[in-house]
């Protein structure tokens, strides 16, 4: 019984092992650790995008899109949605636009 218990941790740990490997080769794109080269702080491009939208944010994404890094702040005003990309060198805002019914940005038209 101890050896089968042995035999089930290692082949849990080799399966754990070769799923991490195989994430970090699989291409999956993940934009966090650029973040530390942004010239504004996330922060500030919320401040930017409530301003803009005149409401609160529920959402913040960093990202790089056609416009170079930009935040992507989803801001809640009044009864709609809005996603404002602020530039994260400038600290300008790029583009705005009202989110559709899907409450999401994955297929608005800025997108």
């Amino acid at each position: 019984m101890y050896l089968n218990t042995k035999s089930f941790l290692l082949a849990i740990a080799i399966a754990a092992t070769g799923a991490v490997a195989h994430a970090d080769k699989s291409g999956a794109e993940n934009d966090a650790p650029a973040i530390a080269t942004a010239k504004i702080p996330l922060t500030q491009a919320v401040t930017v995008a409530e301003q803009y939208a005149n409401g609160k944010a529920s959402r913040a994404e960093y990202e790089n899109s056609k416009q170079g890094w930009v935040y992507d702040v989803e801001v809640v005003s009044a009864a709609r949605v809005v996603d404002v990309r602020v530039d994260a060198d400038k600290g300008t805002v790029v583009s705005s636009a009202v989110d559709k019914v899907d409450r999401d940005d994955d297929h608005d038209e800025q997108d």
